[in-house]
């Protein structure tokens, strides 16, 4: 093993909180910080290019490109399991949709036990990490390292979705981040003048040479070295050479709602049971380690429509694509500077919800496989639609003591009736909105998938999982609680262990109302201030 050094802070993982607590720990320049990434540096362009989604996605050498245990109720399907690879996480290739969630999300987190995290506590945090486009105000920051932009390109079929869900009662929104998000409108972005503002972007490049803080990519973490229940070391891989680095202070573990719970596993400390059987000691018996997996499942109708262009005519006509071209490198404009979905909503599956409980990403596009097939040939459209609160739950276990080995990932999506009912009502709700509206009705939409001969709660249910995917927001393997599956206290401490914390969406103790970047972003911003605060006084 190759000679130690010494470090105050050892953060492991270089993705959105990662790059979060690299920039604020180390602004103190007497704090030594090392940042440690499994992934390699952000170089690739379609990185930068939010058009570039689908060139980073599934693709091995920017993305861990995991598989899920085979899914019973999504037609026996291994699905596969998106992962940032690379300086930024999963912000360097997710959508770039910057929603926090309902403020009730957090009130609940607060009533489970954990203080300092309800919304009026963490509203500041997200305001202190945006530069909103429009200006700040109560519920929106400026001047912040991540730029939070509006749409720069729109599509007349989106534009009558707006419509004709506004036929159904369906409010109108243009801010789904001021604690009440419901409403149909478009997302908001985090992106920089057309290009992907991650957080490596915003928190890391500007901050990367200083003196205090290393930075050290692909380096896969083998385990945390712990000394009478201390964290002390970390020990890694590079080049297939092992090295050993000690912190003074703390070791920050910030791998990811996959990744922290694996490390943590290998390194002695989780279900009992599940490490002696992989022949590892167990230092610390926490059931709660990858347990808890949420994730918001999208269920992907499909809509032919006629005499309205969508992306699927641009991707196939090459004076179309030619002219996003120009457009994104001229204006800053067009599809290119968009990623994964452009329509947002939050309705009610049903009236008596206080609440919003299902969420829209609507796509002018439509494949049979996201991210791996071509867009069909015809003109359609995706409404995909996802059920924000699922009863359904899953697990993270390591395979294996050598970290470089996979998890298993088992998901159980649809593994309870509430979420399968859920999951009819919402395809019906899509069906109504665009086969019933006065808006769309000239333009003939035809259901594609799953197809109108599928009308009961069993059936609709077994067809939404044949098509469905993962929407990218795994959370709450490491939960933050008082209960007996907690893994971390209300200072993301590790219960049981000194000077080992976690940061990362893994802490959630359940999933806020939509995307979960953003409130990633608030989880790091809020932790850095709790850590300088306990150990500097600041």
């Amino acid at each position: 093993m190759e000679n130690s050094e010494n470090f105050d802070f050892i953060i492991i993982g270089a993705g959105t909180a990662g790059c979060i607590l690299a920039n604020r720990l180390s602004k103190d320049k007497n704090i030594n910080v090392l940042l440690i990434e499994a992934g390699g540096p952000d170089r690739n362009p379609w990185i930068h290019i939010p058009g570039g989604y689908f060139k980073t996605m599934h693709n091995p050498k920017t993305d861990w490109c995991f598989n899920t245990e085979s899914e019973k109720f999504c037609n026996n399907r291994k699905m596969l399991f998106p992962r940032g690879k690379t300086l930024g996480g999963s912000s360097s290739i997710n959508g770039m949709l910057y929603i926090r969630g309902h403020a009730s999300d957090y009130d609940y987190w607060r009533q489970l036990g954990n203080f300092g995290w309800s919304w009026s506590d963490v509203l500041p945090y997200f305001k202190k990490s945006e530069d909103y486009e429009l200006g700040g105000n109560e519920f929106h920051g400026a001047g912040g390292p991540i730029k939070v932009e509006q749409i720069k390109c729109k599509f007349k079929v989106l534009d009558l979705f707006l419509e004709a869900s506004q036929e159904f009662g369906f409010k109108k929104t243009d801010d789904f981040n001021n604690g009440d998000n419901e409403g149909i409108g478009y997302f908001p972005y985090t992106t920089k003048n057309g290009f992907r503002c991650s957080a490596a972007v915003g928190y890391l490049n500007p901050i990367k040479n200083r003196k205090n803080l290393k930075i050290i990519t692909n380096a896969h973490v083998k385990k945390i070295i712990f000394k009478n229940k201390k964290a002390k070391n970390v020990n890694f891989f590079k080049d297939n050479i092992s090295y050993s680095y000690s912190a003074n202070k703390e070791i920050i573990l910030s791998a990811g709602s996959i990744g922290s719970p694996h490390i943590l596993q290998a390194s002695g400390v989780g279900p009992g049971g599940l490490l002696k059987s992989n022949g590892i000691e167990v230092l610390n018996n926490l059931n709660g380690v990858g347990s808890n997996l949420i994730d918001h499942l999208m269920l992907r109708p499909v809509y032919k429509i006629k005499n309205l262009e969508t992306l699927n005519d641009i991707y196939h006509s090459l004076p179309k694509r030619i002219l996003s071209a120009l457009n994104f490198l001229i204006y800053r404009k067009g599809p290119l500077t968009v990623g994964a979905s452009y329509l947002c909503g939050f309705i009610k599956s049903d009236s008596y919800l206080e609440y919003p409980n299902l969420q829209f990403h609507i796509s002018p596009a439509s494949t049979d496989l996201l991210g791996k097939a071509k867009l069909h040939k015809f003109p359609a459209f995706t409404p995909t639609i996802t059920n924000i609160k699922p009863t359904s739950r899953g697990s993270v276990e390591l395979q294996s003591q050598d970290t470089r080995v996979n998890p298993k990932i088992k998901m159980n999506y649809l593994s309870t009736e509430e979420d399968r009912v859920i999951a009819a009502k919402s395809i019906r709700i899509v069906r109504k909105i665009i086969l019933d509206s006065k808006a769309y009705k000239k333009y003939e939409p035809e259901e594609l998938r799953p197809g109108i001969e599928f009308k009961d709660d069993d059936s609709l249910a077994r067809e939404a999982g044949k098509f469905a995917n993962t929407i990218f927001h795994p959370v709450g393997t490491c939960k933050m609680g008082i209960d007996k599956n907690a893994v971390v206290d209300e200072k993301l401490k590790v219960i049981g262990l000194e000077n080992l914390r976690i940061v990362d969406a893994s802490i959630m103790p359940s999933i806020t109302s939509g995307n979960t970047n953003a409130p990633t972003m608030m989880i790091a911003e809020k932790a850095s201030d709790m850590i300088l605060k306990e150990i500097y006084n600041y």
